[in-house]
């Protein structure tokens, strides 16, 4: 057996980590750190920080919960690979100590710099060259320390994503990546470099920016103390680093054009795969580098983000389900509602501004409850029914991007472990939804072998997915168009009820 690949997921909730058979390509063990979620640090309302000494202490926990159920010789294992929280900000002193506590993605503090900053630059140069307005984003929140934290600011050496710090803390190297820079927004894609027009307008020097690196590379070995602290061995290569919706579509196979990779978790995410540079005039979804990029074959993601998805589902179980309901019972109990849930409709959208509908918060919204006809099983179809058409309705601004769909790979752990929901997708779409048994994890091992020359590319990597269950569109569609068409209507009237 072996040699093995390691892959570890950093989250703002925990950390995961995998280990994979580099020959087989078996998954030998997947764990996950901690059980409850990690702290969030909220000082003031809208803000979220967290320790990054926390990230690093529980990926050594991970590492080491790991390897005492595997029965392996960890001198048998070859490379690490990072997935990691996209937009989050670190910074580091000369000594490579962090300054403050990371402003991690679902901070806000950065919005009205990004929105001052996308009029000042004008929308043509940031969507025509970053591919989003500088919004929320990790430049943004720099600019806020700069401007709040004036002292601490001047003792920064380095900013680093929160992917970046983790390999500091394993290899000793202060680096980054082309993805993560365009994570940032702070990558031309018109001249294909550093958009300096942007370190320009907030004032920042080139040297905060780390050493570039390739995604996949070797981009340093594991020191003696890091070695110790995660129970391995020094000198394994690092060799992979991603953020994780990047990472998620690699884990999917998702890596070309008219390929999405989606997740329906808390939140939900369509990411497509398309070959050169797009952008919604309206800025309701990011372009980012994607793993695979070259300069010969470019290769950008499209996310769309929806905020009301599983969280809508978790609320109703939380609070309408009895006590002992699992979701498996939601699921057999909304199988039993005819398509439509017999005029019944839940529009999902109750967790803040919503991107893709241009930043509105039109809420979450019962619609035509009929107290005589109605039941709890009616309202688990119409909420499953409604999130689906939440991930319609981005698809289909995707459509209006020109942006090709012709495969749904999803993983096997949220969502889309529903008939209901997935079917209601396949229907609407016409697309066939692949679900691939795979974790972030798992895809981050896998891709540090290509990082160490051991696949001789990713196609070779990733060519091991098995799909585990396969979600195809049914021949009668007509009660599920004529659903959605009520249900979009419903929409439309609310977000315009809002705006007047």
């Amino acid at each position: 057996m072996g040699p093995y690949l390691l892959g570890f997921d950093i989250g703002s909730s925990s950390v995961k980590a995998a280990l994979v058979d580099a020959e087989t390509k078996e998954i030998i063990g997947v764990t996950q750190y901690p059980q409850t979620e990690m702290d969030v640090i909220s000082k003031k309302s809208g803000w979220a920080e967290q320790q990054p000494e926390m990230w690093w202490k529980n990926v050594c926990n991970a590492s080491q919960q790991l390897l005492s159920s595997a029965d392996i010789n960890v001198a048998d294992i070859a490379s690490i690979g990072i997935s990691y929280q996209m937009h989050g900000l670190v910074v580091i002193d000369k000594n490579k100590e962090v300054l403050r506590p990371a402003i991690i993605w679902s901070d806000s503090r950065g919005v009205d710099i990004g929105t001052q900053a996308l009029r000042d630059l004008g929308e043509e140069a940031c969507l025509t060259r970053l591919l989003n307005s500088p919004g929320n984003f990790t430049m943004s929140k720099l600019k806020w320390v700069a401007d709040n934290e004036p002292e601490l600011f001047a003792r920064i050496d380095k900013f680093m994503l929160p992917g970046d710090y983790i390999a500091m803390k394993m290899t000793d190297k202060v680096t980054t990546t082309i993805p993560g820079l365009s994570e940032a927004i702070l990558w031309d894609f018109k001249k294909n470099q550093i958009a300096q027009f942007v370190l320009d307008y907030f004032g920042f020097d080139e040297s905060l920016i780390p050493e570039i690196l390739p995604t996949f590379f070797n981009q340093g070995a594991l020191t003696r103390a890091a070695a110790l602290q995660l129970g391995l061995n020094a000198g394994i290569k690092v060799s992979y680093r991603a953020g994780d919706q990047p990472n998620n579509a690699l884990s999917l196979n998702v890596l070309q054009p008219g390929e999405i990779a989606a997740t329906g978790g808390t939140s939900g995410v369509v990411y497509a795969v398309v070959d050169k540079p797009i952008y919604d005039p309206k800025s309701r979804v990011n372009g980012f580098v994607h793993v695979n990029n070259t300069t010969e074959h470019p290769r950008i993601g499209i996310l769309l983000c929806i905020n009301g998805t599983g969280s809508q589902y978790s609320w109703l179980r939380q609070q309408v389900a009895s006590d002992d309901t699992s979701y498996d019972d939601m699921e057999q109990m909304a199988a039993t509602i005819p398509i439509g849930s017999e005029g019944l409709r839940i529009i999902p959208f109750g967790n803040g501004a919503e991107r893709m509908l241009e930043n509105k918060e039109p809420g979450s919204h019962i619609i035509n409850l009929q107290f005589n006809r109605h039941t709890r099983a009616h309202l688990y179809r119409a909420a499953l029914e409604g999130i689906a058409f939440s991930f319609v309705y981005g698809i289909e601004l995707l459509n209006d991007m020109n942006i090709p769909v012709q495969v749904i790979r999803v993983g096997g752990d949220n969502l889309f472990q529903s008939a209901v929901f997935s079917t209601t997708i396949a229907a609407l779409t016409g697309c066939q939804i692949e679900v691939i048994e795979t974790t972030g994890a798992v895809g981050a091992a896998m891709a540090s072998g290509v990082g160490t020359g051991r696949y001789k590319n990713i196609d070779e990597a990733m060519q091991s997915v098995k799909i585990s269950h396969l979600y195809n569109p049914p021949k009668q569609k007509e009660r599920y168009n004529s659903a959605y068409k009520i249900w979009k209507s419903d929409l439309r009237k609310i977000v315009s009820d809002k705006l007047a």
